[in-house]
């Protein structure tokens, strides 16, 4: 063959070859936010669907279906094929009155998409039954471990090899949990959420909210050396919805909230940056040397002038919060930021000293640094609260990590939270109504607050009580170390966190 007709081939080949590429992405289907399609299982009599509000970030998934028991199952799927650990979370609700008592929604694991399927089912009835269904064989009986709790509108279902954990919650209380390890799925499964009926005849409707399908960090991931990826989320107090606005496959932490509502400050891989929440758009905040920029970082009240920790070991510096030259503030280190007085007149921080780290407030014009507590142990995360009477801080004293306060010159030191949680960097809401905080559990050291864990966004009102839940992350170290409160105090903004799945 000569090379005309050799080129004249080639040419042939990579046209057959595109067009059929072309013609294969053109009949995909395109993806649902966070999933790639959606199915109806098994024989439901009216077809199903689920559709995703991009401006709310939430689905609505609709469908018939007989039922998911016994040897098959008839309902409607909206799915993400995965491989590996993983977590998904959501808030959960049926739309109206219902037909059938035991309508079900829920998140569910299938070996495939067969009506026989193996599968790990989160499951909710509409009549508010729970519980954790399986089925461990293609076509076997179908077989359930029922929970307590009536009625839970936080489902979440995790694997971890093996090992599926099935857990719950009324929005505001902690998760209660059921796990099973002998349901043989395969490596690759099908994952997203469901609706059922529960009658053939009738199409049923649910919306889920705070949708997360999370890769948690692999097994053996280095701190501060290895990172996944970031989502940068605002979080209505009130009703604990929750919004994705940025997203780096990198590390963000620690957001700061500017006191004219339209900006975050926030640390990305050691540098400062600036994001508008207007536009969505971020720029680089010059920090001049210090490019070593760790997630302990405060601005003034009035927002004019930035904080920042930086350098090995972490010192602390001030410079206008548009950028400039930093202006060393603390005399020796490692010293840790957390707050300003309401009057700009002193900073406060934990600095380590003699191998123990306590709360120190220094003046911000310069001067000697005042130690503020002295208790054995780990005191960290202060923070002034709005009117400058108080600081209120976190202390292992007492065994487990707990939230405590001051008067602003150190007196009068006293415990706020006593639970079996390991609480952390409670943050003073501008109305000076409540706090909020993050909370570890009792499996973690009191004095460790590591990075790519499961943990508890938590409210309380500073009359007391009993905290509360606002949100379930995946996140830890820098999803909230610094305030980061809207000034109206109706949101915060954190972190949480995800490999790519």
């Amino acid at each position: 063959m000569n090379s005309v007709l050799i080129t004249s081939a080639l040419c042939g080949a990579q046209i057959l070859a595109a067009t059929a590429l072309f013609a294969a992405s053109a009949s995909a289907p395109p993806p649902i936010g966070q999933f790639d399609q959606q199915t109806d299982i098994g024989a439901v009599q009216i077809p199903g669907s689920a559709v995703y509000n991009a401006a709310l970030q939430e689905y609505l998934v609709q469908s018939s279906g007989t039922n998911m028991w016994v040897d098959h199952d008839e309902f409607h799927f909206l799915w993400k094929r995965v491989r590996g650990d993983f977590i998904v979370q959501t808030m959960a609700e049926f739309i109206g009155q219902g037909v059938e008592p035991h309508r079900k929604l829920g998140v569910i694991v299938r070996a495939s998409l067969d009506p026989r399927s193996p599968h790990i089912n989160a499951c909710r009835h509409g009549d508010g039954l729970t519980s954790l269904q399986f089925r461990r064989t293609e076509g076997a009986a179908t077989e359930e471990k029922r929970f307590e709790i009536n009625g839970p509108d936080v489902i979440q279902l995790a694997r971890k090899g093996g090992v599926y954990t099935m857990s719950v919650a009324h929005f505001g209380e902690t998760f209660v949990s059921q796990s099973i390890g002998d349901v043989a799925q395969g490596d690759e499964v099908y994952v997203g959420l469901y609706v059922c009926a529960h009658n053939n005849s009738v199409s049923e409707k649910a919306v889920f909210r705070n949708v997360r399908l999370i890769r948690p960090a692999k097994d053996g991931f280095i701190p501060y050396r290895d990172y996944i990826g970031s989502d940068l989320e605002l979080l209505d107090i009130a009703t604990g919805r929750r919004q994705v606005v940025h997203h780096t496959d990198d590390s963000l932490q620690a957001p700061n909230w500017t006191p004219d509502g339209r900006t975050l400050v926030l640390n990305h891989n050691g540098r400062m940056l600036s994001f508008d929440l207007a536009t969505r758009q971020s720029r680089p905040i010059d920090t001049g040397a210090q490019t070593g920029c760790n997630n302990d970082h405060a601005l003034s009240f009035d927002g004019h002038t930035l904080g920042i920790s930086s350098g090995q070991p972490s010192m602390v510096y001030v410079l206008p919060v548009g950028g400039g030259v930093p202006r060393l503030a603390t005399p020796t280190g490692p010293s840790y930021l957390h707050g300003w007085s309401p009057d700009g007149r002193y900073l406060t921080y934990a600095g380590q000293r003699n191998g123990d780290i306590d709360v120190y407030r220094i003046p911000v014009a310069g001067g000697a640094e005042e130690r503020l507590t002295t208790a054995k142990g780990l005191d960290d995360g202060p923070e002034y609260t709005a009117d400058g009477r108080f600081i209120y801080f976190n202390s292992e004293r007492t065994g487990r990590m707990q939230v405590w306060r001051m008067k602003a010159d150190g007196s009068e030191q006293e415990q706020v939270t006593t639970d079996d949680n390991n609480n952390w960097f409670p943050h003073v809401a501008p109305d000076g109504q409540s706090i909020v905080f993050i909370s570890y559990g009792p499996e973690i050291a009191p004095g460790s607050h590591p990075f790519y864990q499961p943990v508890y966004l938590r409210r309380l009102p500073m009359t007391g009580g009993k905290p509360t839940v606002i949100a379930y992350v995946y996140g830890g170290q820098g999803s909230m170390n610094v305030n980061s409160w809207s000034p109206d105090s109706k949101s915060i903004a954190f972190v949480s966190n995800s490999d790519q799945l």
